[in-house]
C-alpha cells in the first residue's frame, strides 16, 4: 500500500478487506504482479490512479492468477481459470478486481507466476506500433529502450508481423538486444540514433517511432520518420519537455501522437484488449512471442524491487510474486 508518497520506503504491506466482484466482475486470486515505470511516479504522488482516490492506495497495473468469484453476470469465466490481465490500480495486492471482458487466458505454454510479465508491456507495444502506429509486414520501426519491458516487447512484436526493427539501448544491454532479433541495435551514449537509422534504411527512414523517453529524442525522432511516418509517444522517462523545429513534421507530413492505456474509458480498454487477445494472444502459443523476465521480488520485498527499477538495470520484466 502507499499510505503517503515518497521515496520507496514508504511502501508497506497491510491487511485490507477483500474485494467483492460487481455484476459483470471477477475477483482474481494473484499468483503475480509486475513492475511499470508508472508504480514509482505513483508511488512519488506524480501519476495516481485515475477516478476518485481509493480508500486503499494499492499499486500494480498488471498481474496473473486464478478466477476466485465471479458477478452474477459473468458467463464466459468460471472460478479456477487460469487468466491474467491489466488493471488501473490494485494488482500488489492477493486479490483484485477486473471487468470480465479484461481478462485474457493465460498461454498455454507459460506458467501462471511468468504470465504476469506479458499484459502490461506487450498490450502497450501492440497497441502502440500496430494499432495507433499502422505497423505492417515489411515496415520498420524504431523502439527507444529496447531492454525495457516495453522494448523487449516491441522488438518481438516486430519480427512476428514481418517489420524489421532498430532499438536503441546502452552498451551492456546491445548483447540482449540483438539476441530478440533487433535487425539494429544503437548505443545511444557512442552513436548518434538518427545518423544509425538513416544508414540502415538507405535515407529512406523508418513507418514508426515508439518512444518512451521524451525530451531530446524528439528532433532526432522527427530526422528518422519516412514520409507519413509515426511517433508514438508512450513515456517520457528523459524529460516531459521537448523543444523542436516544428517545420520539420510539415514536409514529412508526420504525426506525433501521445497515448497511455491506463486512463483511457473501459470500453477503450476493452477494445484494445480484445484485439490483443485475437492478434497476438496465439503467437505465445506457437513460441513466436514469449516473456523476457529479469527478475523476481516477493511482495515483502516491493520496496527493494523500487529502488531497483530506478537503477534502469533491468532487461525485460521485474516480477512480484504474491
Amino acid at each position: 500500500m502507499i499510505t503517503e508518497y515518497g521515496s520507496e520506503d514508504v511502501l508497506n504491506v497491510q491487511e485490507v478487506p477483500d474485494p467483492a466482484p460487481g455484476p459483470d466482475e471477477v475477483v482474481v486470486g494473484v499468483t503475480a504482479s509486475a513492475m511499470n515505470r508508472a508504480d514509482l511516479l505513483q508511488r512519488a504522488g506524480l501519476y495516481p490512479a485515475p477516478g476518485p482516490k481509493p480508500e486503499h492506495e494499492i499499486p500494480g497495473l498488471e498481474y496473473s492468477g486464478e478466477i476466485l468469484a465471479v458477478g452474477s453476470q459473468v458467463s464466459d469465466w468460471s472460478p479456477g481459470d487460469v487468466v491474467m490481465g491489466i488493471v488501473s490500480g490494485g494488482a500488489m495486492a492477493e486479490r483484485v478486481v477486473t471487468h470480465e471482458r479484461m481478462l485474457q487466458p493465460v498461454p498455454s505454454g507459460i506458467g501462471v507466476a511468468d504470465a504476469a510479465a506479458i499484459p502490461e508491456v506487450f498490450m502497450t507495444a501492440h497497441d502502440a506500433l500496430v494499432t495507433q502506429g499502422a505497423l505492417r509486414s515489411g515496415g520498420r520501426a524504431l523502439v527507444h529502450a529496447g531492454a525495457s519491458g516495453v522494448g523487449t516487447a516491441a522488438i518481438q512484436i516486430v519480427k512476428a508481423l514481418g517489420a524489421q526493427v532498430a532499438v536503441t539501448c546502452s552498451s551492456s544491454k546491445v548483447e540482449a538486444c540483438r539476441n530478440l532479433g533487433a535487425d539494429l541495435v544503437v548505443d545511444y551514449a557512442a552513436k548518434d540514433f538518427s545518423e544509425a537509422v538513416d544508414a540502415w534504411t538507405n535515407g529512406e527512414g523508418v513507418d514508426v517511432v515508439l518512444d518512451v523517453v521524451g525530451g531530446d529524442y524528439l528532433a532526432n525522432n522527427i530526422k528518422c520518420l519516412k514520409v507519413q511516418g509515426r511517433i508514438v509517444q508512450v513515456g517520457v522517462m528523459g524529460s516531459p519537455v521537448a523543444s523542436f523545429a516544428l517545420g520539420a513534421l510539415l514536409p514529412k507530413r508526420a504525426s506525433l501522437i501521445g497515448t497511455v492505456l491506463r486512463s483511457r474509458p473501459i470500453e477503450q480498454k476493452i477494445e484494445a484488449n480484445q484485439l490483443f487477445i485475437s492478434q497476438l494472444l496465439p503467437r505465445f502459443d506457437d513460441g513466436s512471442l514469449k516473456p523476457v523476465i529479469d527478475s523476481r521480488f516477493s511482495l515483502d520485498e516491493i520496496a527493494e524491487a523500487h529502488a531497483y527499477m530506478a537503477t534502469n538495470a533491468n532487461i525485460g520484466k521485474i516480477l512480484i510474486d504474491i
